[in-house]
């Protein structure tokens, strides 16, 4: 039986993660916070943008391909940076970086994931995107983002809507405690997960290895706390500011909502604006970033970049539809490694281009930049 028999959909893959990841690792990935009011909000939102169908038009292989900042990509999705990545799926940073080049997707990488820059050198082909959870200390952001750009990022982006942590009930229901610790209750789970077991047992568990590196240059930590809560800060637009002076690549701002702050970000000098509102993680109160898009769009010529609720090639149809210029997923991936492991990002690349290339063709599309005419 071939795997789009068994798995035709993410939908799939995430049934199947959710049997083969301990119940506290897939809460972790699965949560949102508060009641995931937003995260039902960005699924909704997303539903009621309608497309029109065409009709006699011929056949159509579509055109894939799009440009971002100065490189060309055959399809319009890449591999948002997850914190803690590791701990989804044993080697996750390097099976993800490794998916990405072999299809020239853009593979980003979190401050708080479980590899380091250096770690995913050989595997991000110059191609990777560094997410910066800001440090405090300028000594610290200047030494991460050295090593960031000699491994091979090339793209930098400032997530911004992560002032204060949040709570994510859930994942605070299943026992997972930060940094993760195998208490009987978890090891009951891990347990009945074999192939999670065995390759977590291989590689150890995974930790912060970035953070873990300057935990050394900060004081005060408690037993209950990680380097990461004393390393950052909540920026600001001075810290922005020190960040564009530092960083000569791409710079994107990721976690905009407000059609208002385009022109102070555009006035910054930053390359690129990143629509989200993190997944539903951070504030339940939140508009969808679906909702927020056509503003924004209309405030501003840059390069927009979409996530929050993607589920397949029409949601991101919808939200090229709307205005964004390429699109990043995270959970998905994820799904998609517990499910199948190491075969599962080429799987999920191949059921996201096929939904592509069905829904276009229904919408009688050559390229994707035709998608707005079909509002």
């Amino acid at each position: 039986m071939s795997l789009h028999s068994r798995y035709p959909a993410l939908s799939d893959l995430k049934s199947r993660a959710r049997q083969r990841m301990p119940k506290f690792v897939f809460e972790y990935l699965d949560s949102a916070t508060g009641v995931e009011a937003t995260q039902a909000r960005n699924r909704a939102k997303l539903d009621e943008v309608l497309l029109m169908p065409s009709i006699l038009h011929g056949e159509i292989t579509a055109d894939l391909s799009t440009s971002l900042f100065g490189r060309r990509y055959a399809l319009p999705f890449g591999i948002s940076p997850v914190g803690m990545s590791g701990l989804f799926w044993p080697d996750a940073e390097r099976l993800l970086a490794q998916a990405a080049t072999r299809h020239s997707l853009p593979y980003g990488l979190s401050t708080v994931a479980s590899r380091t820059p250096e770690d995913l050198s050989p595997y991000v082909d110059g191609r990777g995107w560094f997410q910066i959870y800001p440090p405090r200390d300028p000594d610290i952001r200047a030494d991460m983002l050295k090593r960031a750009k000699a491994a091979g990022f090339d793209t930098l982006v400032l997530t911004v809507d992560v002032p204060v942590a949040s709570r994510r009930e859930r994942q605070q229901r299943s026992g997972l405690t930060s940094p993760p610790r195998l208490t009987p209750r978890l090891l009951a789970q891990v347990a009945t997960c074999p192939a999670w077991a065995m390759g977590t047992a291989r590689l150890g568990m995974p930790r912060m290895r970035l953070i873990d590196e300057y935990a050394d240059q900060v004081t005060g930590l408690s037993s209950t706390e990680h380097a990461g809560y004393l390393l950052r800060t909540s920026p600001d637009w001075d810290y922005l500011k020190a960040l564009r002076d530092q960083w000569d690549g791409p710079l994107v701002v990721k976690g905009v909502l407000d059609a208002r702050d385009v022109a102070p970000l555009e006035q910054a000098g930053v390359d690129g604006i990143w629509i989200s509102n993190h997944a539903g993680r951070q504030f339940d109160g939140s508009i969808s970033s679906i909702e927020a898009l056509p503003q924004i769009r209309a405030a501003t010529q840059l390069p927009l970049i979409f996530d929050s609720g993607i589920e397949g090639g029409l949601d991101i149809c919808r939200a090229l539809a709307l205005g964004a210029d390429f699109v990043m997923m995270g959970r998905a991936w994820h799904f998609a490694l517990g499910a199948l492991g190491e075969k599962g990002p080429d799987h999920l690349v191949d059921i996201l281009q096929r939904d592509l290339q069905a829904n276009l063709g229904q919408l009688g599309i050559k390229s994707l930049s035709e998608l707005p005419n079909r509002l």
